[in-house]
């Protein structure tokens, strides 16, 4: 079965590294136009770089703080002045922000939820008149496994990550009927840049491939994921196969959550 997404036109956001750079390269070589979102220029300039390597379709960047509604309007209206249209939307942006409760200001709250709740809350009241005027749209929501097994000191990032599996269930549920399918993808040990940040947080002299392969160890599948196969579900996910999967939150950690 070859997966494609010739004539639709992606929004990425988070798109310049890791899982976002990894989908962007997934969506363009499948034949969709795809819309980079990020905050620095500079990586964004070198992941278009990347993704137009392969792709069958157009790559343009857009410089978008996410947790800012401006940035959010006008990142918006500048892909539709370019690119005409949103088909495909994956509400990729964000970071870990794990800390004991009692550490969690109201600020540290108020940011983590501006980038993992409100920027998808934004980005989709956006797009979604077009997509239900067309009768056809694909939202991802990516979350990771947390947001279904909250551990202790997983605030807030655990919290805003659950709120995000709550909203991808109420809006397939109101788009469905309109041609929107809406499911969310929830990432558990995936090799990443994240992990290249918590290796040389944690890592105390171990070379990275090494940590790689100790953490993978625990997992069922016995290694770590891969971007790239993170990459194919959302691609499939966001293509007329999966015409009959809506409101879903599906783990992508090798077996490793004990919640399906």
């Amino acid at each position: 079965m070859e997966v494609r997404l010739d004539g639709r036109t992606a929004i990425i956001t988070g798109a310049s590294k890791g899982l976002g750079l990894a989908m962007a390269k997934e969506f363009a070589a499948s034949g969709a136009d795809v819309a980079m979102l990020a905050r620095d220029p500079g990586t964004l300039a070198e992941a278009k770089a990347l993704v137009s390597a392969s792709a069958a379709g157009r790559v343009e960047t857009f410089r978008c703080d996410v947790s800012k509604a401006a940035d959010v309007q006008r990142a918006h209206d500048e892909v539709v002045g370019t690119l005409g249209q949103a088909d495909i939307l994956v509400n990729n942006a964000g970071q870990s922000c794990s800390m004991p409760w009692e550490q969690a200001t109201d600020q540290i709250w108020q940011d983590d939820l501006d980038l993992k709740l409100f920027a998808a809350i934004r980005l989709t009241r956006l797009v979604w008149p077009g997509m239900r005027r067309r009768r056809w749209g694909r939202i991802v929501n990516v979350l990771n496994t947390g947001a279904k097994t909250p551990q202790a000191n997983g605030s807030p990032t655990v919290v805003s990550r659950a709120a995000g599996m709550a909203l991808t269930k109420v809006l397939a549920g109101e788009g469905a009927p309109h041609g929107i399918l809406v499911n969310a993808l929830l990432a558990g040990q995936i090799v990443s840049d994240q992990i290249v940040r918590r290796h040389e947080a944690e890592g105390q002299g171990v070379p990275l491939e090494d940590y790689i392969a100790e953490a993978g160890a625990a997992i069922p599948v016995g290694r770590m994921g891969k971007a790239e196969e993170f990459a194919a579900l959302a691609c499939f996910l966001c293509s007329d196969h999966a015409g009959f999967t809506a409101g879903t939150a599906i783990n992508v950690d090798g077996g490793a959550s004990p919640v399906v």
